[in-house]
């Protein structure tokens, strides 16, 4: 069996998964409602400008974190953005520990160059 064929059953067994699955059911929950969509969609957005920000090197506005998580303390009140959260977080998870695996299996093509260079 080659790698595409691998990688084609890691897609259905993630698709298949409970993390994933419990993903799209929170998601078509907070979708119903349209205020939870908004209000989600603004934490996203305050969420991005304060990453970009600490990115890119420009000082955080400490009001502005301080905004962002009375938000999200507010936002987890919220039976199903806060099921949703909770999913978002199980799923990124579980492909972040994947990633890790795959990429643990290939460090050889991430490591180009450093033997070399700690032998100057």
């Amino acid at each position: 069996m080659d790698s595409y064929d691998k990688a084609q059953q890691l897609a259905k067994a993630l698709a298949n998964s409970e993390e994933y699955q419990q993903f799209t059911r929170a998601k078509e929950k907070v979708e119903e409602d349209e205020s939870n969509m908004s209000l989600l969609q603004e934490f996203r957005r305050r969420q991005l400008e304060l990453q970009m920000s600490q990115i890119t090197g420009e000082e955080v506005d400490e009001e502005q974190v301080e905004q962002v998580e009375q938000m999200y303390q507010m936002l987890s009140l919220n039976k199903n953005i806060n099921e949703y959260l909770n999913a978002e977080y199980r799923l990124s998870r579980l492909m972040s520990d994947i990633q890790k695996i795959i990429g643990d299996a290939v460090k050889d093509w991430f490591e180009f160059g450093e033997r070399e260079s700690s032998l100057n």
